[in-house]
C-alpha cells in the first residue's frame, strides 16, 4: 500500500496537510502489521512502547532476518534494537532512536516514532520495497 496514492485522493488540487499524511502513514502501518500476532497499532505512542511493533513492521519486509513468533514482548530493549539493527542493516534505516531511552520513557514521543517511521518508509521506497505513484 502506498501513501502516495491515498494522498492524492484527499483533494485533486490542494497538498496533503501534515494530519492527513500522519493517518495515512498510521494506516498503512496497521495495514503491514495486521497479521502479527500481539500487535495492535492504535497510535504513534503507546502501540510501540514494547518495541514489537517495529519488529513486526521490519519483519513484514525482511521476513528471513529473524524469527517474530519467539520475540518476548517483555523484552522491550531487546526488540527495540532488533528492529532498529535489522532496518539499518537491511533497509538502511539510520537508528534514529535509541533503545536505552525508550525503555526509560513510559510510552515513546510519537513525534520521534513518527519520525522514524517516515524515515523507515523513505528507505524502503528508495529499495523499491514500497512502491508508490508518481504525482503528475
Amino acid at each position: 500500500m502506498s501513501l502516495l496514492p491515498l494522498l492524492s485522493k484527499a483533494s485533486p488540487t490542494a497538498a496533503p496537510n501534515a494530519k492527513n499524511v500522519k493517518q495515512m502513514l498510521l494506516d498503512w502501518c496497521r495495514a503491514k502489521t495486521e497479521p502479527y500476532e500481539g500487535v495492535d497499532i492504535q497510535n504513534f505512542s503507546s502501540s510501540w512502547k514494547d518495541g514489537i511493533a517495529f519488529c513486526a513492521l521490519v519483519h513484514r519486509f525482511f521476513p528471513d532476518a529473524f524469527e517474530y513468533s519467539i520475540l518476548n514482548p517483555n523484552a522491550h530493549k531487546e526488540n527495540f534494537q532488533l528492529a532498529f539493527s535489522t532496518a539499518e542493516r537491511l533497509a538502511g534505516c539510520p537508528a534514529l532512536l535509541d533503545p536505552e531511552d525508550l525503555v526509560r520513557m513510559k510510552e515513546p514521543d510519537w513525534k520521534c516514532v513518527y519520525t522514524y517511521i517516515q524515515e523507515f518508509y523513505r528507505c524502503l521506497v528508495e529499495k523499491g520495497l514500497v512502491k508508490t505513484k508518481k504525482r503528475p
